[in-house]
């Protein structure tokens, strides 16, 4: 197959032995450091993302779990600037991609990074599809955008990026509009259009929570495929830790606009030491418990932002005998093993 102008080839990952591993920011496509994030309101100014940190390594799938309303998906907004504006900004932090910090970078250097290098797949293909234009022609406007490429190489494009992703027929579909397809073929466009240009990075915002769980684990094992394909590296947000544990290298857990805990997925699944990420993981329903009984819950809600408080937030909700000082004070972000990160509140952990 010939090499379109400007594409990396689909079935070549990037060569390890162009990768400095032995420089540990060379080995890291995405370095997010203190990173806060607040919006403008009626109420004032609300910080929805507070101080979040984490990298994300060349080839590998990073995590990001918690409950809704715990900042998941407004980390990923500040990644690809698209916070709702004038009310959303980022007032801190860096956000490091291969030595450019996306924060400060100019509106129009970024539009040439955002779905270029950096793309994103959206919850809802419904809404993320422009129901007047044909599926061939959303994923021409991004290779055009990005490519210069005639109209004739960019619809050819368009049918084998279809075809990538598992969609028949390709030729037929391409011609077709997004209410013509089922769930979880949009899924897959919004896949493909994700991946037209080969991005180093793809922000994957719960690419599988409409879809029954036979399709879901047909996009998983998708994009699985494609990571393999393209050597990309993968942001996974999603609330099913299920997910998490089938697909992640490492994983990070939020709760209230904060990581309350970082570290490998294998590790931190099989030593979790957060309150938060205990709650999490003894929710899930196992095959093994006993029949007809109550099902593990975290009794109350994430709070809302304008209920923040600056310490720990997730004590009130432990389950834990704590002083108030534990609510004024934010607890160390430490290290307590290996790569394995967890804010040491002295009641939650």
């Amino acid at each position: 197959m010939a090499k379109l102008p400007g594409l990396r080839p689909f079935g070549c990952s990037i060569s390890t032995s162009s990768i400095n591993v032995s420089d540990a920011a060379s080995d890291n496509v995405l370095e997010v450091r203190n990173l806060v994030t607040a919006f403008d309101t009626d109420a004032g100014q609300l910080t929805a993302v507070d101080g979040v940190s984490f990298d994300v390594r060349r080839g590998r799938t990073l995590g990001i779990v918690g409950e809704s309303g715990c900042g998941k998906s407004v980390t990923a907004m500040s990644i690809m600037r698209l916070l709702p504006q004038p009310m959303g900004k980022i007032l801190q932090g860096n956000v490091q991609f291969d030595g450019v910090n996306l924060a400060t970078l100019p509106r129009d250097d970024m539009r040439s990074i955002r779905g270029n290098r950096i793309s994103m797949i959206f919850q809802e293909p419904m809404t993320a599809l422009n129901p007047v234009h044909t599926i061939g022609k959303q994923i021409c406007e991004v290779l055009t955008q990005h490519n210069d490429l005639e109209p004739d190489v960019a619809w050819n494009r368009a049918v084998e990026m279809l075809d990538k992703v598992g969609i028949p027929s390709p030729e037929i579909r391409a011609t077709e509009y997004p209410h013509q397809l089922s769930g979880g073929m949009r899924q897959r466009v919004v896949i493909a259009i994700a991946l037209a240009c080969g991005p180093e990075l793809v922000i994957a915002d719960e690419p599988t929570t409409a879809l029954d769980v036979t399709i879901q684990a047909q996009i998983l094992d998708l994009m699985k495929s494609l990571q393999r394909d393209l050597g990309m590296s993968i942001i996974l947000i999603t609330h099913d830790l299920g997910v998490i544990a089938e697909t992640c290298d490492e994983v990070c857990v939020m709760y209230a606009g904060r990581v309350v805990e970082r570290g490998d997925a294998k590790e931190l699944f099989a030593n979790p030491r957060h309150a938060y990420t205990q709650g999490l993981l003894s929710s899930i329903p196992r095959l093994n418990g006993v029949p007809k009984s109550r099902l593990t819950t975290i009794d109350g809600m994430v709070p809302a932002l304008n209920e923040l408080r600056p310490g720990c937030r997730f004590c009130p909700r432990s389950e834990r005998d704590y002083e108030p000082h534990h609510l004024e004070v934010r607890p160390d972000f430490v290290e307590i093993s290996s790569g394995h990160w967890v804010e040491a509140c002295p009641v939650c952990t």
